[in-house]
């Protein structure tokens, strides 16, 4: 399983991915994001599903951006090339791959920002190479193990947060799906990108780095449960405190 996550805010875009790869019982680490970054024209793809069809689709992909990357001027086009080379990795895998027992099942998230594009675009781009614009209403999508990092983007994440406090928030949502499932896992990848920037930077972590800020969010979770204003659920143990007195 994978965990990738874009965040789009009126700052920019804020991407991180975990490394794990899991074949079998056999676990290693890989990089799960492709960037370019050129003059005007910078975007990363992040992607979850089967290591062997994301190689793939980026091998098409990259000798595409080597002959035509300069006649993309807005992203979606590339977008629209990369769901192409899906749709061509389908047509020559997916049958043999079913047959195997295996899912043609790669998710891609596409963010960046080309030369007519007024802002950076992020985007979720399916298997059979449709796609979706991430906008300010829900400003963040995760591919891959999804469930345990939502809640926390959900309560805290907001398209006029700034960068910093979206990395943050990013990294909170991949500790609670590290800490939930033993298929995600440090290092680190993130990808920052400003607004007309056009330049994404990129940092990997590993465990030891961060490893202070998860105590610090462990303890104050602890902390702020015990202090809960919660007098009014105390009445759930009012009738067994009876019970127990007359017994």
């Amino acid at each position: 399983m994978t965990f990738c996550l874009g965040i789009k805010t009126k700052n920019g875009l804020v991407g991180l991915s975990d490394t794990r790869i899991t074949s079998g019982s056999e676990t290693t680490t890989s990089k799960k994001v492709f960037t370019v970054n050129k003059r005007k024209h910078t975007f990363f793809i992040m992607t979850s599903g089967l290591r062997s069809v994301r190689d793939k689709a980026i091998t098409y992909f990259s000798e595409v951006i080597d002959r035509k990357d300069d006649s993309f001027t807005k992203l979606y086009q590339a977008v629209n090339e990369f769901g192409n080379q899906v749709k061509i990795v389908a047509k020559e895998d997916k049958t043999f791959l079913e047959e195997a027992g295996f899912n043609f099942n790669l998710f891609s998230i596409i963010g960046g920002q080309l030369e007519e594009d007024s802002e950076p675009k992020l985007y979720l781009l399916y298997p059979q190479g449709n796609w979706i614009e991430i906008r300010s209403g829900t400003p963040f999508v995760i591919i891959g193990n999804t469930g345990f990092g939502n809640p926390v983007l959900k309560r805290s994440l907001h398209y006029d947060d700034s960068l910093e406090y979206a990395l943050k928030c990013a990294f909170l949502a991949f500790d609670a799906t590290r800490i939930s499932a033993n298929d995600v896992d440090f290092p680190i990848d993130t990808v920052v990108l400003k607004n007309d920037d056009y330049f994404i930077k990129e940092k990997r972590f590993e465990q030891k780095e961060l490893e202070h800020v998860s105590a610090f969010w462990n303890n104050r979770l602890k902390n702020a449960i015990a202090e809960l204003p919660s007098e009014v659920l105390s009445s759930a143990f009012e009738d067994f405190n009876l019970v127990s007195r007359e017994g």
